[in-house]
């Protein structure tokens, strides 16, 4: 199913789960940077908690989903991994991401929930997300014309 075949149902479960990660990140003050900062410096292992518990229930779901259907209802796909070769872009994006997240204290999906919580500051980590997400694609597009032309881009 392409994204233009998905229709308004699929939409609103997306906004739907979205508002539900949203909450459940201020709830559990995984929007606040200093929270996620003190667990960073193993001051306050509550993150670990709350990751561990929504790995928990994502977990389930997808076994029950899997233990009574076939495909996914919303999109018509099988269940199934995604399987992703491990190579040097997912370490150097890694490292390239937990930097972000040590300087910034704060992960993309909990800085969107931040702003909810009025942390408006946060404004300026998320323009740096936009800024670098679109950084790493102009390197990856001229990395991809490099390849097409036979020059070295690195």
């Amino acid at each position: 199913m392409s994204d233009d075949e998905r229709g308004l149902g699929f939409m609103l479960v997306v906004v739907a789960g979205g508002l539900i990660f949203g909450f459940g990140l201020a709830v559990s003050n995984m929007a606040r940077p200093e929270v996620v900062l003190d667990f960073l410096q193993f001051d306050d292992l509550g993150l670990v908690f709350v990751m561990g518990g929504a790995a928990v229930v994502t977990g389930t779901v997808f076994a029950l989903a899997e233990a009574f259907g076939d495909r996914a209802p919303l999109t018509g796909r099988d269940y199934g991994r995604r399987l992703k070769s491990f190579d040097k872009n997912v370490v150097v994006g890694g490292v390239v991401f937990g930097a972000g997240w040590g300087i910034s204290g704060i992960c993309p999906g909990a800085a969107y929930a931040s702003l909810g919580v009025g942390n408006y500051p946060i404004l300026i980590a998320i323009g740096g997300m936009f800024v670098g997400a679109y950084l790493q694609g102009l390197w990856r597009a001229r990395r991809t014309e490099s390849a097409v032309t036979g020059t070295s881009a690195d």
